[in-house]
């Protein structure tokens, strides 16, 4: 067929469904867990009983794999390659999943340990997966393009976690929870994925600015070859040499970008801050325990587990509106939007998970309370998807040289591990001794994350009471790299992290009518219209 040919001979296309593929890895792991963590024949298995902490510290330290395994990842994507790096990050990824799925398979002796060790070895492929696949993905994208693309890899992701709680579900729903088939399969189906990819991974090209930047210039020229064809690839080559000997001088080492006095100090305040709010949000603890929350709220556990498929749906057609958006609005619009009507809805969750809990006393019919408190749970999910999924992994891509893009990708992947491994190893915690109490906490974390990120220049009357703090996150949409690198250049000699001091605040919105260059370090591999 002609149309699935040209499909497959479109480089732009298959770099776009390689990468959304891949990232779905991540969804599919949080809501495979969702449903694991209730199996009683995996409660049993694992020696552990529901309200355990070790139930929470099973999910958490996968997160602790993927902060070690993004630094590993991106090392190897500097020094050999992003294919190669994707490739090996695979490979780690199928060796966890079927550690996982063995664990207790004909024997109990043991199987806690086993399991705790197949979540950190596949932990290591995802965060290796999750550090090289958004460079790669940014790098061969335009300045236009690129919180689109990354947007709708990240779209894949929510479609991965349906995907792994919808089969959970039905294996629940077919088998019961006493059977261990109904936890083992959704985990080792998710095999299907790197196979998937490892079985297609060949097709892919790799990166010409690494060729050029490890001075391999007619393995650079065959892959632009391979993209464009022999008439283009030529004017890009040099364009990409040029852009290498420009930067060339300036070599970036993890002490440059962690130390206070490093040249790529501020870019990593960024990087970080974008992973600690995202945390912040708390939607790492309602992916992985979102039927619990709906038993908070007054549902018994089969409605509740329905309702979480319903809202993971919701998610995942909601999130169309974040790469319809990312690209015309902005970044900073999105996260602070995002960040305080997720803070709103939790102020009202509050009120409702405290009215379930009492309604007996209170003489509140129970429906009365739960509905209302689904459909704002349904809201809040939505506006994280739009406001705060795919935004704190895009500006990492492009806020750093070429010369230190992989190791931002892998601290922006360390602070998302360490961040989530907290949140999720406190959430059932939280759960248990504080209930509805929880999502107080989420308003005050969700109001410090719009803080941060806020442009203070809006006309309401909170916004007077902090015309003096301004906000610490640049807009780095419709930006080329080079000019969102000016940004950090020009804060460090006008000596202020404050957006609105730095070249009077043009870095608070999205570009008016400028158009970025496309030239050398900016310029996409990959074409595509702005």
């Amino acid at each position: 067929m002609p149309i699935f040919k040209n499909m497959l001979i479109d480089k732009k296309k298959e770099v776009v469904v390689f990468s959304a593929t891949a990232i779905s890895l991540y969804g599919y792991d949080q809501g495979m867990m969702s449903l694991v963590n209730t199996n009683h024949d995996y409660l049993k298995t694992m020696g552990i009983a529901k309200e355990d902490p070790l139930v929470g510290i099973i999910v958490s330290v996968y997160y602790l794999g993927c902060a070690v395994g993004s630094v590993l990842g991106s090392l190897l994507a500097d020094r050999r390659g992003r294919k190669l790096s994707i490739f090996v990050s695979l490979l780690v990824t199928v060796l966890g999943n079927l550690i996982m799925f063995i664990s207790g398979l004909g024997f109990r002796g043991g199987a806690l340990a086993l399991m705790f060790f197949g979540r950190v070895i596949m932990g290591l492929g995802v965060g290796g997966i999750d550090s090289v696949i958004p460079v790669y993905s940014s790098e061969l994208n335009s300045d236009g393009g690129r919180g689109k693309a990354l947007a709708q890899e990240f779209q894949s992701n929510i479609f991965g976690l349906l995907v792994a709680f919808g089969l959970n579900l039905v294996m629940t729903i077919t088998l019961g929870k006493d059977n261990q088939w109904a936890w083992r399969v959704p985990v080792i189906a998710m095999q299907i994925y790197p196979g998937l990819l490892l079985s297609f991974i060949y097709r892919l090209p790799e990166a010409p600015r690494w060729f050029i930047f490890h001075d391999q210039k007619e393995d650079a020229h065959n892959a632009l070859t391979d993209i464009y064809g022999e008439d283009a690839a030529k004017e890009k080559f040099d364009e990409l040499v040029q852009a290498h000997k420009d930067e060339s001088s300036h070599a970036v080492g993890y002490g440059d970008m962690l130390w206070p006095s490093g040249s790529q100090f501020h870019p990593t305040v960024v990087t970080i801050m974008g992973q600690v709010n995202q945390a912040l949000t708390g939607y790492g603890a309602v992916s992985v325990y979102g039927p619990q929350i709906f038993q908070l709220l007054g549902f018994d556990i089969r409605i509740s587990e329905y309702l979480t498929l319903g809202n993971y749906t919701v998610y995942f057609f909601l999130m169309t509106f974040a790469w319809l958006l990312i690209d015309r609005v902005g970044r900073r619009i999105m996260m602070v939007g995002g960040a305080f009507t997720i803070s709103l809805c939790f102020v009202v969750l509050t009120i409702l998970g405290a009215l379930a809990m009492n309604s007996n006393q209170l003489g509140i019919p129970n429906r009365a309370v739960s509905i209302p408190g689904s459909i704002v749970l349904y809201v809040a999910t939505g506006f994280f998807g739009i406001g705060w999924l795919s935004q704190p992994w895009l500006i990492p891509t492009e806020i750093y040289p070429s010369t230190a893009r992989a190791q931002g990708a892998a601290i922006s992947v360390v602070t998302w591990g360490l961040a989530n491994f907290a949140v999720t190893l406190l959430t059932p915690i939280g759960f248990n001794n504080l209930q509805y109490w929880l999502f107080l906490i989420f308003v005050v974390t969700n109001l410090f994350a719009g803080w941060w990120t806020w442009v203070c220049d809006t006309p309401i009357p909170l916004c007077l009471k902090l015309k003096r703090q301004q906000a610490y996150s640049p807009e780095t949409g419709g930006r080329s790299f080079e000019d969102n690198q000016t940004f950090f250049e020009d804060a460090r000699e006008q000596d202020t992290w404050r957006v609105q001091r730095v070249n009077k605040g043009e870095f608070r919105h999205m570009p008016k009518s400028e158009k970025a260059s496309e030239d050398g370090e900016s310029a996409p591999l990959l074409g595509g219209s702005r």
